[in-house]
């Protein structure tokens, strides 16, 4: 965070305090713009650049963009740091890419709820995309589960290959702005179901939840167990494994960006369920505990939430984890990656390490670290992307938040998920 940034965060601070929600509004709206608002003291620091994604994916929001109801008689800029990527001149200015006032999203965050029409900013969103073809004899069902915490309806994809007895489950959740279908497109998990013989499962994040189908990562609420957000997907889960006769080792849970934190919280409230994760630029369990937190978090600044304790069992089993991060994302800072590595090292039994490094067809290079246990299996794996923004890895353009000339992250999580025991490169 630069000196302005963090100047103003202390003004609309002290203004909220004050009970000013207007004039906090218009500070924070004014730091997120870049431009000086009028009583700042700190100046700009030489060289001070805005670094801008290099993907041509349009990164899904990771908070959500809402409206302040103090303020609905005017219409309001928006400040998402997300806008998708376009051809026009100033398509790469801060004012361009941040319309929305952080006070919007505070006052929707509490509110839970949003005019429609202010969120279908983009044209590629406003039109929903077709559920991807399927085999014959597989099956593409929709589905819904309820329990105490709330419902959510969610996407199950049945193999042709294996439509009785399927190998295994992973839960797929998605970015924000994005559903199902489009997530199903975008990663290609449905034909990779197919070559391994496992279901697919998409829930979608209701929009009376979070106005941008954001899973809610970051509220303390959503980050325990037999609670929240966590309990409906871990329901929806256990559900999915009784129905077809599947145990811990064969169930597996993953995401993109909010989707992707929220699959670490699965991972750290539930080891008990899941035998692995998969994190795609996302963020470490308790990295925020509200929406200021997760926009600092989001950053790459520490110290700013506190540990959520997850409400767990005292056992606690080793969930292997594998994790994408590209080198130029400017939405997610790449150190949280390394923070999710590290709380995945910090709990591993003792190992082996190594590390390669590669190109993907596409053209972008990565170096992929693994870590072994004793028993020689994959405990970790991190890739590290060069020049990637924030968006899936090798993934189909069919989908929103793309990006197809990286490596294949999707066939890569197949393979940690359920061939675990990797082949060193020399």
């Amino acid at each position: 965070m630069n000196f302005d940034f963090a100047a103003a965060m202390r003004r609309a601070l002290q203004r909220t305090r004050a009970r000013d929600v207007a004039g906090a509004t218009r500070v924070i709206q004014t730091a997120l713009s870049g431009r000086r608002t009028a009583d700042a003291e700190q100046p700009r620091p030489a060289g001070f650049t805005v670094r801008q994604p290099s993907d041509r994916g349009v990164p899904p929001l990771i908070a959500p963009s809402v409206e302040n109801v103090e303020e609905r008689r005017s219409p309001l800029p928006r400040t998402d740091a997300t806008e998708p990527h376009t051809e026009t001149p100033d398509a790469g200015l801060p004012e361009a890419r941040l319309r929305k006032p952080l006070g919007e999203v505070l006052e929707r965050l509490r509110e839970g709820k949003a005019k429609i029409g202010a969120l279908d900013w983009s044209p590629a969103l406003r039109t929903r995309r077709q559920p991807p073809p399927i085999p014959e004899g597989a099956h593409f069902l929709e589905r819904s589960f309820a329990c105490a915490a709330g419902a959510r309806s969610y996407k199950l994809y049945i193999p042709a290959s294996a439509p009785k007895k399927p190998r295994g489950l992973v839960v797929m959740l998605h970015g924000c702005n994005q559903h199902p279908d489009d997530f199903a497109a975008g990663t290609n998990m449905n034909a990779l179901a197919e070559q391994y013989g496992v279901l697919i499962a998409y829930p979608g994040q209701a929009r009376s939840a979070n106005a941008s189908c954001c899973w809610n990562w970051f509220r303390p609420t959503d980050q325990m167990r037999d609670a929240g957000e966590p309990s409906i997907i871990a329901g929806l889960t256990r559900e999915l494994g009784s129905e077809f006769g599947l145990d811990r080792q064969q169930i597996f849970i993953a995401g993109l960006s909010a989707g992707g934190a929220m699959a670490a919280v699965m991972g750290e409230t539930y080891p008990d369920l899941y035998a692995g994760v998969g994190i795609h630029s996302g963020l470490a369990y308790g990295s925020a505990n509200d929406v200021l937190s997760a926009f600092a978090a989001m950053r790459g600044e520490t110290g700013t939430a506190r540990q959520t304790k997850p409400a767990s069992k005292d056992t606690r089993l080793a969930v292997r984890t594998i994790v994408f991060q590209g080198s130029a994302d400017a939405t997610v800072h790449p150190s949280n990656a390394e923070r999710i590595v590290a709380a995945v090292q910090a709990s591993a039994t003792p190992h082996h390490a190594w590390e390669e490094s590669g190109a993907s067809t596409g053209g972008r290079s990565y170096v992929r670290s693994v870590l072994t246990s004793p028993a020689g299996d994959a405990v970790l794996e991190y890739w590290r992307i060069a020049d990637a923004g924030h968006a899936w890895s090798g993934g189909n353009p069919a989908g929103s938040y793309t990006d197809p000339s990286g490596p294949d992250a999707s066939a890569e999580m197949m393979r940690f998920f359920f061939a675990p025991l990797p082949t060193q490169t020399q």
